[in-house]
């Protein structure tokens, strides 16, 4: 199966964590194996950052389609220049990659570069909070979201910059690859993750992981994988070799919840997510280990689980 491409456009004076920590992410999705593969562009050789430090990038595109994903990195800007960031022929990457079905991507002032390839138009974006006022106004057909980390709408997806450049891109790789894939990174890069965009709910899978006990993501990695199977607790106690109590202490502390309450999180979303496209709650309740449907209404029944 091809990889993902994922090609970041480097602007000049881009801010160095813009870049950094989107492209971490998936570069680090592709050393664990998920399909991804990261390649910079920019109009010219070398582009200066904001930071000072040079970066080397291609001038010639590679070759994208449909599932690929173009990022766009904020620059320093403490106002925007009213020339457009990026050239004629990088105005129309963008727009023709998505117009194929792409998805384009931004952070921070990036988004300015969607706009002026006109892919604002109709759709709601964000941006870092310092420039709301001035992209909305530059903007008007577009609908600016305050105050959230990213906004996604027809693969056009924008975030508020500097460090929301790192949940867009495990909101991206939770998609593209699932909840446990993007935790997996999240985990390996040290940071909380997030989904919480502009989006109503968050996976429990990430919700639950923003803790540094190496020993409860290990039993979060036994039940996310075997959620709808039977886990005994002296099962989850004796794969990392601890106390059922201690094993119990642990990970409620780092968690908020025991064991079995998050393997029973974990089932609800599913059968949630199951019910939602058609399925009855029998069989959502069989499908995700629930032996008696009753547990999951009686669940589902409660404000929080």
């Amino acid at each position: 199966m091809r990889p993902t491409r994922v090609v970041f456009v480097l602007v000049p004076r881009l801010h160095l964590l813009d870049l950094a920590g989107p492209a971490q992410v998936f570069s680090t999705a592709k050393d664990f194996g998920y399909g991804y593969e990261v390649s910079y562009v920019a109009e010219s050789d070398e582009v200066t950052t904001a930071q000072g430090v040079p970066l080397r990038a291609q001038s010639v595109w590679p070759e994208l389609e449909a599932g690929d994903l173009i990022v766009v990195p904020g620059w320093r800007s403490p106002r925007l220049s009213p020339e457009p960031p990026i050239g004629p022929e990088f105005r129309q990457q963008l727009r023709t990659h998505h117009a194929r079905g792409g998805t384009v991507a931004s952070v921070c002032s990036g988004a300015d570069a969607l706009g002026w390839a006109g892919l604002l138009d109709g759709r709601r974006f964000t941006t870092h909070h310092d420039l709301t006022d001035e992209l909305a106004a530059r903007y008007p057909g577009a609908t600016m979201v305050r105050d959230v980390l990213y906004v996604e709408d027809d693969r056009v997806i924008t975030s508020a910059g500097i460090a929301s450049g790192i949940d867009l891109a495990l909101h991206l790789v939770a998609v593209g690859r699932g909840a446990e894939a993007a935790a997996r990174v999240a985990r390996e890069m040290v940071v909380y993750a997030r989904r919480n965009g502009d989006e109503l709910q968050e996976s429990a899978m990430l919700r639950h992981r923003d803790h540094l006990s190496d020993l409860a993501h290990r039993v979060q990695d036994v039940i996310d994988a075997r959620y709808a199977d039977k886990l005994p607790l002296a099962e989850l106690a004796g794969d990392v070799g601890v106390s059922e109590r201690t094993l119990t202490r642990i990970f409620t502390t780092a968690t908020g919840l025991t064991p079995l309450k998050y393997q029973q999180l974990l089932r609800v979303e599913r059968a949630e997510h199951l019910i939602g496209h058609g399925s009855t709650v029998e069989s959502a309740a069989r499908t995700v280990g629930f032996e008696d449907p009753r547990m999951l209404r009686r669940l589902r029944s409660r404000t929080s689980v």
